[in-house]
């Protein structure tokens, strides 16, 4: 089992679990401010390690189907990524008649297109680590949960749900990261 990479992947899944979860609490206080904008756009680039890890440590059980559910992930989870690192460091500092007419037509459609694809990886992912058993069940369900919430909520206003969507992603993300590299630094 290539335990580096494994250790790799749990960091980086802490790394972006903080930057979802710390600036989406302190979001429930200020509103959504550059700041926060920029840790959480920035910190999506930490996703796609982080899910290789995941896959990593139950791939011997996960079967097919885990591969496949891993796959649409991976794809889903780039694409909402970008989403992501969009609406927070390019979308956010627009004038809203521009955001209104940027987030018509074709880039309406891929938005959501894009986000379809995540929300259906996720719910296979999450499916795929509990059939496997290997992850605890709590935060192996609330990978599909959580994640599929904030992929929804993303169009909600910022507010206190959103706020705790994060938090609660963010809780989901290090339970399952902490597993990984417990996992990965045994003997």
């Amino acid at each position: 089992m290539p335990s580096p990479l494994l250790r790799f992947g749990a960091v980086c899944g802490v790394v972006m679990a903080l930057s979802v979860g710390v600036p989406g609490a302190v979001e429930a206080f200020t509103g959504e401010t550059t700041v926060t904008s920029l840790v959480i756009g920035l910190g999506v680039a930490f996703g796609p390690p982080a899910l290789t890890a995941f896959h990593l440590r139950q791939s011997e059980v996960a079967g097919r189907f885990g591969a496949v559910a891993y796959a649409v992930n991976m794809i889903g989870l780039t694409l909402f990524a970008g989403i992501a690192f969009a609406l927070n460091l390019v979308v956010f500092f627009l004038d809203g008649a521009v955001t209104r007419e940027l987030l018509q037509g074709p880039t309406k459609v891929v938005l959501l297109g894009g986000t379809a694809v995540f929300v259906v990886g996720t719910l296979l992912f999450s499916a795929a680590m509990l059939r496997a058993g290997v992850f605890p069940r709590v935060p192996a369900a609330g990978y599909g949960v959580t994640l599929t919430a904030l992929a929804v909520g993303a169009s909600l206003p910022d507010g206190v749900l959103t706020s705790l969507l994060h938090v609660l992603v963010a809780v989901t993300l290090i339970w399952l990261s902490l597993s990984v590299r417990r996992y990965a630094d045994r003997p």
